[in-house]
């Protein structure tokens, strides 16, 4: 199969959790034998940091703006299905440039759902617009549960299925380092994650002076009142995730607000904590509970004093089933098997369209 996308990034993890995502994914879609072109906009911001230029499972371009994705145009024009992701730069108009370039075969890959809903509910149409839904082939949605059913009714897409992001367990898997931290936080600063984080690690981190706290990721505001016993990291390269949360007693997962609304949500964080072991204390949605147990392969905290009484219990027993969910349920090989077996019947439904058997 060959296969075209075109994503807010893949060469840079940072401030974004897209590139990680698609890493994960496209490198199991490659092992399985298919060809694939990474179409990315040049950011300085991202060239600026880029963890992973020359990628060895898929071809990787850089293009300077929509009249320049038409060195590609040929290329997308026979291949087997081409995705947009979510939050692509001037996103509306390349979703129409590649509906045009490959008809029938476009698809779009929301990383963000809830968030790009909420967009389009207040009319802010900054990489997808409302027309174009119903023109995108498959609708591949981070979210699952009843906003598929919103996508196909309220805004007439033909196919919405969930592609949960996942875990290349490769990489991603115990370490044998002593620990570091009784509690991690990785992530993006997001002002809507904000009060959560203050709540379930800051908080703690002042009632418990003698615990050890970090929390890795860029755009935190200067002027944040961190406690002494919190170390922070700028930013921390995939490469070194997994020691990061070997490294953690537990690690704490804090859900954006439209994603907590929406449920269905599973952060990438989750699958690559579970991966590696790591007990997770997670704040509350529904949907969660049908991919961890709460209580047997994670913790649900609502308050401070739920994640004070969860680091002073044992944690091997939590960490050991959130690996083994992962690795049936979760790893990138599995949702590579997923996306191979959507876009085969995506191809059969167009070879159908081509013999006359379904009207165009």
């Amino acid at each position: 199969m060959k296969l075209v996308v075109l994503g807010l990034s893949l060469s840079s993890s940072w401030g974004n959790g897209h590139a990680t995502t698609f890493r994960a994914l496209l490198s199991a879609f490659a092992e399985r034998g298919h060809d694939i072109l990474f179409l990315e906009r040049d950011r300085p911001w991202y060239a600026e940091h880029r963890d992973l230029p020359d990628p060895d499972f898929c071809r990787l371009a850089y293009y300077d703006d929509i009249g320049d994705l038409e060195r590609w145009r040929e290329e997308m024009g026979t291949a087997d299905a081409v995705i947009v992701g979510s939050y692509v730069p001037d996103g509306v108009e390349i979703g129409k440039w590649a509906q045009r370039a490959a008809p029938g075969r476009t698809c779009f890959y929301d990383i963000d759902t809830p968030v790009t809903l909420a967009k389009l509910e207040r009319g802010d149409y900054e990489y997808l617009s409302p027309e174009l839904i119903p023109f995108y082939a498959i609708y591949f949605s981070f979210t699952g549960g009843p906003t598929l059913t919103r996508l196909e009714r309220q805004y007439g897409s033909p196919k919405a299925l969930p592609l949960y992001c996942s875990v290349d367990t490769d990489a991603y898997r115990p370490l044998e380092v002593e620990p570091r931290w009784d509690l991690s936080y990785l992530g993006t600063y997001s002002p809507d994650r904000q009060p959560t984080l203050d709540r379930l690690l800051l908080q703690v981190a002042r009632q418990c002076p003698g615990r050890r706290f970090v929390v890795a990721g860029p755009q935190y505001p200067d002027d944040l009142d961190w406690p002494a016993n919190v170390e922070r990291i700028e930013h921390l390269p995939p490469a070194e995730h997994a020691e990061f949360y070997a490294r953690s007693r537990f690690t704490l997962n804090v859900t954006r607000a439209d994603m907590i609304a929406a449920g269905w949500s599973p952060s990438v964080r989750l699958f690559e904590a579970g991966a590696c072991g790591t007990p997770i204390i997670s704040d509350i949605w529904q949907g969660i509970a049908e991919i961890f147990e709460p209580g047997t392969a994670i913790v649900l905290a609502e308050r401070t004093a739920d994640v004070v009484a969860a680091l002073s219990a044992s944690s091997e027993d939590i960490g050991a089933a959130a690996r083994a969910i992962v690795l049936a349920q979760h790893s990138a090989r599995r949702r590579a098997e997923q996306l191979e077996a959507d876009l085969a019947e995506l191809g059969g439904r167009q070879k159908a369209v081509h013999a006359g058997g379904l009207t165009a």
